[in-house]
């Protein structure tokens, strides 16, 4: 062939090739990649403001327990940490003078008992004056009276637990001698606790009896202890510009223990709002968007969508508008998808499942 027009054909299909490719090109759309994701479920769910603080745990009741006079310690009826039952005997002293004085004072009262009956009948015969009657009725309720004084100070020999509660570490043993005001034990009723804790005043207006709150301790890590504001101090600290809660948290286990630091959440304005998880959001500046999945078509298809947020908890967030409840936005995998692109949903997440739990799940999409 003609070398000149082997090289004309070569030149007219190269400009041919080079003119197709510079064409406008789009493949429909179910010939895009379809890129998977996992996706969750804008959700209804009751939702509450959060004021973090740091509070100290108390025992419902909390004594020190001492003895009430100077005497010798006899016996001793508990062990350290003991839980003990109201009335219990704690510690006896020494009581025998006691006990020979109250033998002497019932004899006495009894005698004086004998000598007003017999006066009291022979006055119903005439045969006693009444003031006779008088001196004797006197000195049988004076008698009554002596009786009681030493089974009182009998009574003072004996240390008794004065509610039900765990007894702290023994401060004494036999034969000491302890004074009024002697620390011998503690005693704690740690069946329920009261939690006190100080927030800002500028909560005050929204703070009432019976608000919710969430307490947790690195003691106890992934356990949250429930509770309820029972009090608000009538004072606020004028260093501090804050107020005094008190709370109780029940305490079934007997896990926590008075003096236990604790980091509080008081939950207030309690309201229904709609919910998606944090890893959702994609923020764009002052703006938030998210990737909401679109089921109605097929494939499914991801389209950016601007949204308002409220207030938050761990692993929530609050929407207050752009979403509606039944509605799926991406969650993982937001990352790769672009406005308008094709979607497979691998997963729906729920709740915290961890993520290869949720890879295990097929729903097809």
């Amino acid at each position: 062939m003609n070398p000149t027009l082997m090289g004309r054909l070569s030149l007219t299909l190269g400009l041919l090739i080079v003119g197709v490719a510079t064409l406008p090109f789009a493949l429909p759309a179910h010939g895009r990649q379809i890129v998977p994701v996992i996706a969750a479920e804008v959700t209804v769910e009751r939702f509450f403001d959060r004021v973090e603080a740091l509070g100290t745990l108390r025992a419902r009741e909390s004594v020190e327990v001492s003895a009430a006079v100077s005497e010798t310690v006899t016996g001793i009826h508990f062990e350290d940490g003991q839980r003990v039952k109201a009335g219990d005997i704690l510690v006896e002293m020494t009581d025998e003078e006691e006990h020979a004085l109250i033998e002497e004072a019932l004899s006495t009262a009894a005698e004086a008992k004998r000598q007003y009956d017999r006066i009291r009948v022979l006055a119903g015969r005439g045969s006693a004056s009444a003031a006779l009657l008088d001196q004797h009725r006197r000195e049988y309720e004076t008698a009554n009276a002596r009786l009681r004084a030493l089974e009182s100070k009998l009574k003072d020999r004996l240390v008794l637990a004065p509610f039900s509660g765990v007894v702290g570490l023994r401060n004494i043993s036999v034969g000491a001698l302890v004074e009024p005001g002697d620390v011998i034990t503690t005693l704690d009723d740690d069946s329920v606790m009261k939690l006190d804790f100080s927030i800002p005043a500028v909560h005050l207006a929204t703070l009432q009896i019976g608000l919710p709150i969430e307490a947790r301790s690195p003691a106890f890590a992934g356990r949250t202890f429930s509770g309820s504001v029972t009090g608000i101090d009538s004072r606020i600290d004028p260093a501090t510009r804050s107020v005094t809660v008190r709370a109780v948290v029940p305490n079934p286990e007997r896990l926590l223990k008075p003096g236990l630091l604790m980091r509080v959440d008081l939950l207030k304005n309690e309201r229904e709002v709609l919910v998606i998880p944090e890893e959702a959001l994609n923020p764009s500046g002052r703006e938030m968007h998210v990737m909401v999945v679109d089921r109605s078509q097929s494939p499914a298809v991801a389209n950016r969508r601007k949204i308002a947020v409220g207030a938050r908890k761990p692993g929530q967030v609050e929407v207050l508008d752009g979403l509606a409840p039944g509605e799926f936005v991406v969650v993982h995998g937001t990352l790769k998808v672009r406005p308008g692109q094709p979607v497979r949903v691998m997963a729906e997440q729920v709740g915290n499942e961890p993520l290869l739990q949720l890879l295990n799940q097929d729903p097809g999409g």
